[in-house]
Parts: structure tokens; sequence; C-alpha cells
């Protein structure tokens, strides 16, 4: 698609229409007596305004495809209680795997070796901070009391199982992550929520092998915990939105996850704006990696919270495609077939999502770039002048493209 209308879509709906947030009324209102959800007028209500945080929670639930709109309030009754049951059964596997996961305590230290030999020194697992329920080394000798892997209720037999293993290896990169995530929230500041964010990104890891854990998911499912109070609905939020982003975090010592987005960014700015690029390449930023927290982890650290969150909603509205639901649904069952034909208006997708199928994008055999590369291009072109100016190095990019998030 053009990139010009695309800037004009993205800045007129961030700044445009702020006031017209989508209010639990409106939401409320947005629902047949039998439960189906008027997608159409809802999406339009949120790129312009976003969310009210009251509803927050349960719009996310739609707009990242846990169910489908045209379901009745039976069905997706039905639907909560069974992947409820399900997070039950995937946790209490992993439990069985290693005893901490579900225990209202995490880890900061390795529990085994690369090789799968558990690794039993009581220095490495010592529980030096009760209070916040974190198992981590000591700052000392004298740090705590000394409780190993046994005394703690973690004991871990040498595991031969090269994917348990690998899991075992990313448990305690979670924690340290976890204590680092959102620590200025007050929700964070009680050890429940850190233990629950910590258990949905174990799960998480543990039933999705190809990916396992990166760094940067927290960052992803620290608003789920907050928006969501049961810690099921929280996982399969979390769980929808990675399906959207997972191909983020595949990173091997050759590629980054991001490598095509950051690719696509070069040649749109190329043809937007060639002096800038040229000076970015100049300057050795012509592979654009200073633009890769920024797409992964949709520019959660360049905005406030609740900025970020505000723009999450807005970039899901403009993306949604109502084909979502269809392609997440995990049974097999008469609602679930009898679901796939429901939505075929164009007015049930996203603003962003209706250009690209006038576009072709539908029967192209790649799929389209996202917003938020589209974004980021807006930025860049947006403080052109600037970073020709000022900046004399990467540091300088990073520092001015950064500064230029303000919702």
């Amino acid at each position: 698609m053009k990139f010009r209308g695309t800037k004009t879509l993205i800045y007129s709906d961030l700044n445009e229409y702020a006031g017209k947030t989508l209010s639990a009324r409106k939401w409320h209102a947005a629902f047949s007596p039998e439960g189906y959800l008027d997608i159409g007028k809802t999406l339009s209500r949120i790129h312009r305004g976003g969310i009210h945080p009251s509803i927050r929670g349960e719009v996310w639930e739609f707009l990242l495809g846990c169910y489908d709109p045209k379901s009745t309030f039976e069905e997706r009754t039905e639907k909560r209680e069974q992947r409820r049951l399900k997070y039950t059964a995937l946790k209490e596997e992993c439990r069985q795997l290693f005893p901490l996961v579900g225990s209202g305590k995490f880890i900061t230290a390795p529990i085994v070796t690369e090789n799968g030999v558990p690794i039993h020194d009581p220095l490495v697992l010592l529980e030096t901070n009760t209070d916040n329920g974190v198992i981590a080394p000591p700052q000392d000798n004298n740090a705590g009391g000394t409780m190993g892997p046994s005394s703690t209720g973690a004991n871990v037999e040498k595991v031969t199982d090269k994917r348990v293993i690998q899991w075992m290896l990313t448990l305690h990169q979670i924690g340290l992550d976890v204590i680092r995530t959102d620590r200025t929230l007050v929700f964070f500041e009680k050890k429940e929520n850190l233990s629950k964010l910590w258990d949905i990104l174990a799960v998480y890891a543990r039933v999705d092998t190809d990916v396992g854990y990166g760094q940067g998911m927290s960052d992803l499912c620290s608003p789920m915990i907050m928006l969501l109070n049961d810690e099921a609905d929280a996982f399969w939020c979390f769980e929808r939105l990675m399906r959207r982003l997972r191909g983020n975090f595949r990173c091997t010592d050759s590629s980054v996850g991001v490598e095509t987005q950051l690719t696509n960014l070069a040649l749109i700015t190329q043809v937007i704006d060639p002096k800038l690029h040229e000076h970015l390449e100049h300057l050795g930023g012509g592979d654009y990696l200073f633009a890769f927290r920024m797409l992964m982890v949709l520019f959660r650290r360049e905005f406030s919270f609740c900025d970020s969150l505000y723009l999450w909603e807005m970039m899901w509205a403009l993306e949604y495609d109502p084909d979502l639901f269809n392609l997440y649904e995990d049974t097999d069952d008469e609602k679930s077939e009898e679901s796939k034909g429901r939505l075929k208006s164009i007015r049930h997708y996203g603003k962003f999502e209706r250009e690209n199928m006038r576009n072709g994008a539908k029967n192209a055999e790649e799929a389209p770039l996202p917003i938020s590369v589209f974004l980021v291009a807006s930025v860049l072109k947006e403080k052109s002048a600037v970073l020709l100016q000022q900046a004399r190095g990467l540091d300088d990019v990073v520092k001015v493209s950064h500064l230029t998030f303000e919702v």
C-alpha cells in the first residue's frame, strides 16, 4: 500500500479524534440480546479514541481473536471455562517438571546446566527476599538462609529431554526480566502479581517450544495480568498476542526476528526520504537495527505505560481481520464450524486491513506489513530535519526518534 495514505491514517487516528473513547456504555450497547457484537462500529470507535480502562481487558480479548464477535454470551462462557481448564492442565504439567511453578515464588538463578544436570549448590538458590517470593543468588555469604533446591521445594533431578532442558534454562531468565518489568507500577509491588507474570511466561515457554521465551515478552504480557483478573484469561490473551508477534522472537546467529520488518522500514524510508536514508547509512544505521526494540515489543519502552496500551488497541483495531478467530480456533466442534461464515462484510475489517484488501494483500504470497513499521517510518520522516542536522551517530538517532513518541 502507498505510504502517504498510511502515514495520514496513523497520525490522524492517534491525535485528531482524541476523546472519542469507547466507553463502557457504548461497549455494552454494541451487543445484541443474544450476545452478538457489532464489531464494525466498535472498531471505528476504538481507532478514533481508544478504550476506557474499565472495559479494556474484555475488549482486547475480541481484538486479539480470543472470541468470535458473532458468538453468543453462552458460547463465550463455555469457551472461557474450557480454556481455564486447559491452562490449569498446562500449568500442572509444568509444576510436575519444576515444583515452584504455581507456588507463588520464582527463581532468578539457573537450576540446571546445559546438559540437564541439576545445580545443587546452596549458594545458587538462596531465598534472599522472602517478602517478594523471589528465590535468587545471595548478595553475600551471610544473606538470607541456606536454602538449596531441595529446601525450597524445587528439587530437580537430572533431565535428559532436550526440550525440557531448554525450558528449564529459560526459567531464571524469565525471573530476571519479571523483577525488572513495570516495577514503577503499584500493581507489581505485590509478590502475587510478580509470580503470576512468571507463571504465565513459564507456561507459555513450555507450550511454544519453537520460540520459548525471549527478552521482551514480559513487557507484552504485563498489561494482560493487570487487565484480566483471572490468570488463565490473561494467559490466553497473551497467547493470542504472541501468535501475531512470535515471529519477532525468532532469532538465530545470523538473523533477528524482526529482520524483514527492518528491511521494509529501510525500503520505505529510502522512498519517502532518500536524504535521510543516505544519512542513516553513512552513520552505519542502514540496517535500521536502532528500531529493533520499537518493533520487537510494540513501543512499550518508547511510550508511557498508559500511552502504549492506547497505541496497541488502536493498531489492533485498524489491523483487525475477522479471520483471526477462525485462524486461532483450537476446537472442531459444530459451533466453531458454524461461526466460520458469519463475518463477511468489509465493515468488519479494520481500516488499515481494508486498505490492504483493496491493494490485493489478501492474494499476495507474503503477509502485509504491520502498521507498526509504517509508524516508525512516519516518526523518522517527521523528525528528518532534526536527524539530518543533529544525528552524528546511532545513539543520536535512537535518542531523537525515541523522544518523538508522544501520544
